[in-house]
């Protein structure tokens, strides 16, 4: 039975060190299959980095991304949720600042990320978005 964040969390997260370069990260991604990197200094987290980010915030600015560093462009002011939150905190604030993935925490430790795929599959597996989040990739 799902009790908490901790059951359906990633962890440990996929990280990247503040100073990687933007393809440095991007390549971490796609080894990975995400999306998103958190961006961490040791088990510090710095802030989230998403292929979102580098494309808007590095390529479409004509930036090189073997220069520009994971810093530069990511999500700093990121929200978190404790380890032991509920599945329903984590739906909370998820909803209140319109986040697709979220980092866990225990104190200042990051220590996973639960995404909106994993909260679909742990609430409503029939869902299409628990069904798209468990296809295997399509590249």
């Amino acid at each position: 039975m799902i009790r908490n964040i901790s059951d359906v969390m990633t962890s440990p997260p996929i990280t990247v060190d503040p100073g990687a370069s933007l393809r440095e990260a991007a390549e971490v991604m796609r080894g990975s299959d995400v999306g998103d990197v958190i961006v961490a200094e040791g088990d510090t987290l710095v802030g989230v980095l998403t292929d979102r980010d580098i494309v808007l915030r590095c390529v479409a600015e004509g930036t090189d991304p073997d220069t520009a560093t994971a810093r530069s462009v990511c999500s700093s002011n990121v929200a978190t949720v404790p380890a032991q939150s509920s599945l329903r905190d984590a739906v909370d604030v998820m909803r209140t600042d319109a986040l697709r993935r979220l980092p866990v925490v225990e104190g200042e430790r990051v220590v996973g990320v639960v995404t909106m795929g994993d909260l679909a599959m742990a609430v409503d597996s029939d869902s299409a978005l628990a069904d798209v989040s468990a296809a295997p990739p399509n590249h």
